[in-house]
């Protein structure tokens, strides 16, 4: 029998704005040993009931199936939508990327930055601080540059996730 070959997953979910409802989702994961390679939360409807969750997680496609399985059935879940076997989606981060160097190394990061239109949304004389947002490849590669350059510190925000075209999570 041929093994799965594993595969990352951005699966979106709506849920109920509850304390503890994000723990019992977490719990979930961790409890069966799968792994959450980044998490977004915040609520999404105009009276902060409901809030939508996108995880982005690894594994074979029986794994994602049944994560999806063990997902549907906890309480606050309202609704649980694979994006990433679904149809075509849009899916994005930003991160915050401090440089602190001096002399060719800074002018290096500003012409890096403006080629991948990340915005320096702080300056000292010996630090920048690059805002970036696009594809997860596209933060890494950039990440990358810098490194040699005086790269300090990264924080990121996770995946955002939703359906292209017509296509809601609710009519999915």
């Amino acid at each position: 029998m041929q093994q799965e070959a594993p595969g990352s997953a951005v699966i979106s979910l709506l849920v109920d704005n509850e304390s503890g409802a994000l723990g019992r989702i977490i719990g979930l994961f961790s409890g069966r040993g799968y792994n959450i390679r980044s998490l977004t939360v915040a609520p999404v409807d105009e009276h902060g009931l409901v809030s939508r969750v996108n995880i982005v997680t690894t594994g074979t496609l029986s794994d994602i199936r049944q994560i999806k399985a063990q997902i549907e059935r906890l309480v606050p879940v309202s609704r649980v939508v694979d994006l990433s076997s679904e149809g075509p989606h849009v899916a994005r981060e930003m991160a915050l990327i401090k440089v602190v160097s001096s002399g060719e190394p800074r002018t290096e990061a500003l012409r890096i930055a403006e080629a991948f239109r990340a915005r320096a949304v702080d300056t000292t004389a010996s630090s920048f601080v690059f805002e970036l947002t696009g594809s997860s490849d596209k933060l890494d590669s950039f990440i990358e540059l810098m490194r040699p350059l005086g790269l300090a510190e990264v924080s990121r925000t996770g995946i955002a996730a939703i359906c292209r075209g017509s296509q809601t999570i609710q009519n999915n």
